[in-house]
């Protein structure tokens, strides 16, 4: 089945609307997490202006392990009590951070990034992983785009089964 993304059209709100349905097409009826992850960063990798880096993190039982990703090489490894990831993996809830200079405790994969947001994946009670993009512009990511990103998590998760 041949997928071709269209340009997004319209305000915030409505490009996220439509970046979510181009989300749930590439999805559809394939329920491998690596499939998914990749086509789902490569997605939004391309259609976000501003961002330099869009990919999974995914529990190990351990630890977040880098996963699907577009962008710079990024750090293999973060513990659970580490950085903008380890924050939303733990608290469940997204972390949208204005400057991770700012940050306790900030991981500096890309020495370009200035904001980041990080949505925590689960199924149920279980930790599946994250959702991290970067951006190489502080303030970049706003209540918009993080209710956009967390439909397009949401469209991931659900399509594991």
């Amino acid at each position: 089945m041949a997928f071709t993304a269209t340009e997004l059209t319209g305000s915030k709100v409505e490009q996220y609307r439509q970046l979510t349905e181009q989300a749930r097409g590439l999805v559809f009826e394939e329920s491998d997490l690596v499939a998914n992850a990749a086509n789902l960063s490569a997605l939004v990798y391309h259609a976000l202006p501003e961002v330099n880096w869009v990919g999974f993190y995914l529990y190990d039982d351990t630890e977040l392990v880098v996963g699907p990703f577009q962008g710079q090489p990024a750090c293999v490894r973060i513990a659970l009590s580490a950085g903008v990831c380890g924050a939303a993996a733990t608290t469940g809830e997204t972390q949208r951070v204005a400057d991770v200079h700012d940050f306790p405790g900030h991981i500096a994969c890309d020495a370009n990034t200035r904001s980041e947001v990080v949505v925590p994946l689960y199924q149920g009670e279980r930790l599946i992983g994250v959702f991290d993009l970067d951006s190489p512009v502080t303030d970049r990511f706003d209540a918009e785009d993080q209710a956009g990103l967390e439909a397009i998590a949401a469209v991931f998760v659900n399509s594991l089964g």
